[in-house]
């Protein structure tokens, strides 16, 4: 009796939703893999960043760049100085224009950014973002203005690892040494010097409120252009100032100073604040800028 043969069916090949979730995995494993390795490539040595100098940040060597390719830009300013040469109305006003509660969050102000949010809805325009000061400083030093997802998560990061690393009084040091006050101008230092021929030192509290009024649109909204939303600025963050809307202090204790001390630099006593004279009516030569 002849047994009979039983047909073997063929193994059933993977539908082809599930081999594109299988290769749609595989790239996302790789992306991931090379984000990562781009991470750790733009991680400084924290060590030195904590107490060595302020470096240029990616922003400054953008624009370096770019007047290299167009020398009608205005020529760079930036001459990084010790958090102790900065006025200390300087160093409250920044705090009271971009980020109220900087002493209390850990990198991240989740009101800030609640608000944000109904705002812009409300709106329905990207209107303000949110961001704290150890937010900016890391897309400053590190990363470029381009604005889309990838950028915001590297910032996302670093920021985490910055408020870990550095510590409050040296992450406003670096900020200030590196935001952007007008075209080509960076630090607070420059600015004092470019709009009112004095150091960082010197800046009278309306000076220092009118420089912090410059941070949400620097090229546009300054000193010297006084437009109407500049002008707005600087009344609200006078009213915020005399509401003593920030009352932590940063912390006085002994520290390294992180650049060269400027040429001839002398201790120099707080003024009294005075109305200051027009933008543009007594200026001198900035220094040479340090690159």
């Amino acid at each position: 009796m002849s047994r009979r043969r039983t047909k073997q069916t063929p193994a059933k090949k993977p539908g082809l939703l599930r081999r594109l979730l299988s290769r749609g995995l595989q790239l996302l494993l790789l992306i991931l893999l090379l984000d990562a390795a781009y991470l750790w490539w733009l991680m400084p040595d924290w060590e030195a960043l904590a107490t060595g100098p302020t470096p240029k940040s990616a922003f400054i060597k953008e624009y370096k760049a770019q007047r290299n390719n167009d020398t009608t830009l205005p020529t760079l300013r930036w001459q990084p100085v010790a958090l102790s040469a900065i006025a200390k109305p300087m160093r409250r006003a920044v705090v009271v224009a971009e980020d109220s509660r900087f002493y209390e969050h850990e990198g991240f102000d989740v009101a800030a950014l609640q608000d944000a949010w109904e705002y812009n809805l409300e709106r329905r325009k990207f209107a303000i973002g949110g961001s704290t000061l150890s937010q900016q400083l890391a897309k400053n030093l590190f990363l470029t203005p381009s604005r889309n997802p990838l950028r915001k998560w590297h910032e996302i990061w670093l920021t985490l690892i910055m408020e870990r690393q550095l510590s409050k009084r040296r992450i406003l040091e670096l900020y200030l040494n590196v935001a952007e006050f007008g075209p080509g101008i960076y630090g607070v230092e420059a600015a004092s010097r470019k709009y009112w021929g004095i150091s960082a030192r010197q800046l009278s509290s309306q000076q220092a409120i009118e420089l912090a009024a410059t941070l949400p649109g620097p090229k546009k909204h300054n000193p010297a252009t006084r437009t109407r939303f500049f002008n707005n600025k600087v009344k609200k963050i006078g009213r915020h100032m005399r509401a003593g809307v920030v009352t932590a202090p940063v912390p006085e204790k002994r520290e390294t100073l992180t650049t060269e001390p400027l040429p001839n630099a002398e201790p120099i006593p707080e003024i009294t604040p005075e109305p200051e004279p027009e933008p543009e009516s007594n200026l001198e030569p900035a220094p040479e800028p340090v690159l």
